[in-house]
């Protein structure tokens, strides 16, 4: 149980209805409406949707595949670019990636080509008796991954395939990490993180060693020494402080928080909800709080942004979500109080009405108050600063908090490695995490088998 939301109701709705309010978000296409779909794709020999993947799907050959009824194949094909493919069809912003550089997508064509749900048909349906992957002879080589998130399960997954024995640690009790902690719950239903993973480790040669973290337990100057590499996918393990008074008040809570635990909630009817309530921030963690508040029963959710509508990092695919459940968007609003009742519990929050001069965001002098039970901050995630406090950490050159790689995402210290949200490359996506750890574990191998070809 969250401790600061102890004091809030908890659904009027029973375990049923909210099982309902919870389902799948997308509900995934049939045979049929594949074959239907499959057919509109134009298999450009350029293929702008391919170059618009980060994870450098062959998109037109995947959808070929389904075409043309082969749809392990089709799935073989998208697993061998993204071993992720499952949950990237679930929750990537196709939108803004490979269906917006869809040639369909014009004024003259009714839609872009379905690239997500075709990608999720052919992996949920594919048949396989065994991993579709062998791994090569084994390399005698060890690498630690520290963070069993989707980098770090893509870097594994690679590495495995090419004969080398791989030791994730892991800081919490499951793998998957965003994907299953952090995304909302009806985007990736019936426990499909945990199924993926699975799946993910039928290759062998992958041992997970959960509650170990770095900082903690765990040394980079110690994995250093005892591995052959190290690849860090630590993500950003923190949340951003407001830095107002009345912040840490029975009531206000990180929205990463509160989607975790609702995450790994064997009984939704159990969970705190606030009858109103103020979600904070702009981006996609931001839309995930605010609409899974509004399935949970909350009668007044307002989402609440300092500048306007488009700078929000969330999409406007999400951006709808949130309107189609009764999602209020507000913008032009920065917090300035934290408002509490007599018991010292939150009772709303006041705002400064701002707009932007000369490209700086400046206060209109103009304030507003919202009533709420429950304040929700999503307005970004920060280094862990434990995690990289021995001196070969220390050591990792950066780039304002993150950590800087080259384009073989190497760090400043040779043979450690980095992807994911905890690196400054690209952007904070799941299937850029998987790239990211795709191309360092092809790095390690390369700079291994050098090493050994020297000798």
């Amino acid at each position: 149980m969250i401790d600061t939301l102890s004091h809030l109701p908890r659904p009027d709705a029973d375990a049923a209805e909210l099982a309902d309010r919870f389902s799948d978000l997308a509900p995934p296409l049939n045979a049929r409406q594949a074959a239907l779909e499959s057919a509109r794709c134009l298999y450009c020999y350029d293929a702008p949707c391919i170059n618009a993947c980060p994870s450098e799907i062959d998109i037109p050959s995947f959808i070929r595949n389904i075409s043309h009824e082969n749809v392990q194949g089709a799935a073989e094909k998208i697993l061998s670019a993204n071993i992720l493919g499952g949950s990237c069809a679930r929750v990537c912003p196709t939108e803004i990636l490979c269906q917006q550089a869809c040639v369909r997508n014009n004024a003259q064509e009714c839609a872009p080509v379905l690239i997500g749900l075709l990608q999720r048909y052919a992996i949920d349906n594919a048949q396989f008796s065994e991993h579709p992957f062998k791994r090569a002879p084994a390399s005698g080589k060890r690498i630690a991954v520290v963070g069993a998130g989707p980098a770090g399960l893509s870097c594994a997954h690679r590495l495995a395939m090419h004969g080398h024995d791989v030791v994730i640690f892991e800081a919490r009790e499951k793998a998957g990490g965003l994907n299953e902690y952090g995304i909302a719950a009806y985007k990736l239903v019936d426990d499909f993180a945990q199924r993926e993973v699975d799946f993910l480790l039928q290759i062998g040669g992958i041992e997970i060693r959960h509650v170990h973290k770095l900082g903690d337990d765990l040394s980079l100057s110690e994995l250093h020494q005892q591995f052959d590499a190290v690849f860090l996918g630590i993500g950003l393990a923190a949340s951003k402080r407001l830095g107002l008074a009345g912040e840490d008040a029975p009531g206000l809570l990180a929205a990463t928080d509160y989607i975790r635990e609702l995450r790994q909630s064997d009984d939704l009817t159990q969970l705190p909800v606030a009858e109103r309530c103020i979600v904070l921030g702009a981006g996609n963690t931001a839309i995930d709080m605010a609409v899974q508040m509004s399935k949970l029963g909350a009668r007044d959710v307002n989402l609440v942004y300092r500048r306007g509508f488009e700078e929000m990092g969330a999409t406007e695919h999400e951006q709808d979500i949130a309107k189609a459940n009764q999602v209020r968007l507000l913008t032009w609003a920065q917090p300035q109080d934290v408002l509490l009742n007599e018991q010292g519990q939150v009772r709303g929050m006041r705002f400064a009405r701002t707009r932007v001069e000369n490209g700086r965001l400046h206060s209109t002098g103009q304030t507003f108050e919202l009533a709420a039970d429950a304040i929700f901050s999503a307005i970004g995630q920060a280094f862990d600063g434990q995690a990289l406090s021995d001196p070969l950490a220390r050591e990792l050159k950066r780039e304002g908090e993150r950590i800087w790689v080259d384009a073989q995402q190497q760090t400043s210290v040779p043979g450690i490695y980095a992807g994911g949200d905890c690196t400054a490359l690209g952007q904070d996506l799941t299937v850029q995490a998987v790239q990211h750890g795709k191309l360092a574990a092809e790095a390690i191998h390369s700079h291994l088998m050098l090493n050994v070809e020297a000798a």
